[in-house]
């Protein structure tokens, strides 16, 4: 296995490899790690690409000095505008918003997403913090991309204990591999070269579907230099 990148370069690589030239993006709170990957997208093909965020900044210049919640003043002060949260979920409802990066606890072959809580909703093992902005924006925006940190058998279950919200998914990024939502189903999209069939197997509750195996690209040396130099706080590791 390649020693030079850990998993969390090659997750950031991953989705950054996700966003095209000329796409409204948005991320919301405590989204370090998808915040990085729209900067080295911008960086390395897609100059034109517009990152919006939850305090309303617009093409912040850097995210070297974000605050611990992805969400602070520092966005909007580095920013080329202003575009307050409102108009995000008027900018998607209204078909124009590209990608929106949202999170979540629980995953179902289905599409299904948990974010509300484990267990019986009435009476819940853990009360979590609910689906805020992805209600609207996981059915609204063109491409939902989900990234989550952690790949085993309570996160991709047979069945999420509560249904927060479903719909227009496109991408789960997890440390194992990548999930795409097709034809109403989860599907293994590509595995990590970090991981195998055989792990993303015994991690995941449901049956995996896949038409062929095929292997997620590695970081380039070119995108391994790049994080180190807008991501010198390593923000992007933060999660794990």
């Amino acid at each position: 296995m390649n020693k030079s990148y850990r998993t969390s370069d090659l997750m950031t690589c991953a989705i950054a490899n996700l966003l095209y030239d000329g796409e409204t993006v948005f991320h919301g709170v405590s989204s370090h790690l998808p915040m990085v990957a729209m900067h080295l997208a911008k960086q390395l093909h897609a100059p034109n690409l517009v990152h919006l965020n939850i305090p309303g900044g617009v093409n912040p210049s850097s995210v070297m000095s974000a605050s611990y919640s992805s969400a602070g003043a520092d966005l909007v002060d580095s920013s080329e505008a202003y575009y307050p949260l409102e108009e995000v979920f008027d900018l998607s409802m209204r078909g124009k918003l590209d990608v929106a990066f949202l999170g979540g606890i629980q995953f179902d072959i289905n599409g299904n997403i948990n974010a509300s809580v484990i267990g019986d909703y009435h009476k819940p093992k853990v009360r979590l913090p609910g689906g805020a902005g992805s209600a609207v924006l996981i059915p609204t925006a063109k491409k939902a991309i989900i990234w989550r940190t952690k790949h085993d058998r309570r996160t991709f279950v047979e069945k999420v204990d509560f249904i927060t919200t479903r719909g227009n998914l496109w991408k789960i990024v997890t440390p194992l591999c990548i999930f795409e939502y097709r034809y109403g189903k989860l599907h293994l999209d590509s595995i990590h070269p970090t991981s195998s069939l055989e792990e993303v197997k015994e991690n995941t509750a449901f049956e995996l579907l896949y038409d062929e195996v095929k292997y997620t690209l590695p970081p380039t040396e070119k995108q391994l230099q790049v994080l180190k130099k807008i991501d010198p706080d390593d923000l992007r590791s933060l999660e794990f």
